[in-house]
């Protein structure tokens, strides 16, 4: 298959950031259907204008799945990767957030690369300013002996290179992955979800390339001005559950030496947590548990009013002292 022959669809999910959401589709809508054969947006459950605005568009590429609940990022990029493969049986899923996008030329680059020497291809992600974003950096598994778990700035000027995983901004999949490990697990919620599949791939003996010279630029603030902590409180729950089954799925059976001092790690991030320290001692203690019987799918309605609740009554103490 040639370059100019793939077709490529692309996957966003979007939740309540409308003002992103229009640069990225801006910037995938700009090239031609020779790049691009398809957009689906999943609106994730979106409470603001989203769906009003996505209603207006009329560019015959777009379509539109709006799930009835938010299923976080994990739960989007599931259903709509089933959706696109099942309507469109792309070559190609290019995948991201509402606030990941392509640089200028970087389908184009995508379609004038080697894809056929990979089964999934990865984009050099950076902020908006150059800067090398750091939780998309790709990377290996160290626990297998293949390097280290993030590459380092230099990987980024330099050539092309196999890697084991990486994040769900700027990532190609092609149809033969796809068709090997399946889909996301949607279950997840958010956090981690794309190294566990991106892990998938590559322990099913595909190969995965960092292509450095397709950019894609990532305009988020997830820990700005947080100094390490997560916030809403929700989300420190789904970080500590998915990175613990990460560590499973990268370690093997070495996860378990790795156990002890993990915990130790996460007890002393209390710290960064003042008002909240009990709820965050909550929320990790259920997140380790949750982990090692490999439970997902929680109910994020029912987390969201908990920690909600927890945050007033802290706020509450803190104004009656």
């Amino acid at each position: 298959m040639t370059a100019s022959s793939r077709t490529l669809a692309a996957v966003v999910v979007t939740f309540n950031r409308l003002d992103k959401l229009k640069d990225t589709l801006a910037a995938l809508l700009a090239v031609g259907p020779h790049q691009l054969h398809h957009l689906l947006v999943v609106d994730n459950a979106c409470t603001d204008d989203t769906a009003d605005w996505l209603a207006t568009q009329g560019d015959p590429r777009l379509e539109v799945l709006r799930l009835t609940t938010n299923t976080g990022g994990a739960g989007g990029f599931e259903a709509g990767m089933r959706r696109v493969v099942r309507d469109h049986d792309p070559d190609w899923i290019v995948v991201m957030d509402d606030d990941g996008r392509p640089a200028p030329g970087a389908l184009a680059s995508f379609h004038q690369s080697a894809s056929e020497d990979w089964e999934a291809v990865v984009s050099a992600v950076t902020y908006p300013d150059g800067r090398i974003c750091p939780f998309n950096r790709p990377g290996m598994n160290p626990f297998a002996g293949g390097g280290p778990l993030h590459l380092g700035p230099q990987a980024y000027d330099g050539p092309t290179r196999a890697v084991e995983i990486a994040s769900f901004v700027g990532l190609f999949i092609s149809r033969r992955a796809i068709q090997t490990v399946g889909y996301p697990d949607g279950s997840l919620f958010v956090y981690g979800d794309d190294g566990m599949y991106t892990l998938r791939i590559t322990q099913a003996g595909l190969r995965m390339g960092f292509l450095p010279h397709i950019r894609f630029e990532h305009d988020c603030g997830t820990f700005a001005g947080l100094e390490g902590r997560l916030q809403p409180a929700w989300k420190i729950y789904y970080y500590h559950r998915n990175l613990m089954l990460f560590y499973r799925q990268a370690a093997g059976a070495r996860f378990w030496f790795l156990l002890p001092p993990l915990l130790a790690k996460w007890a002393l991030k209390v710290r960064l947590y003042p008002g909240q320290r009990r709820l965050f001692a909550r929320l990790v203690a259920r997140a380790v548990r949750h982990a090692l019987v490999r439970r997902t799918g929680t109910d994020h309605a029912a987390l969201l009013a908990e920690t909600d609740r927890a945050t007033e009554r802290a706020v509450e103490l803190k104004k009656g002292r």
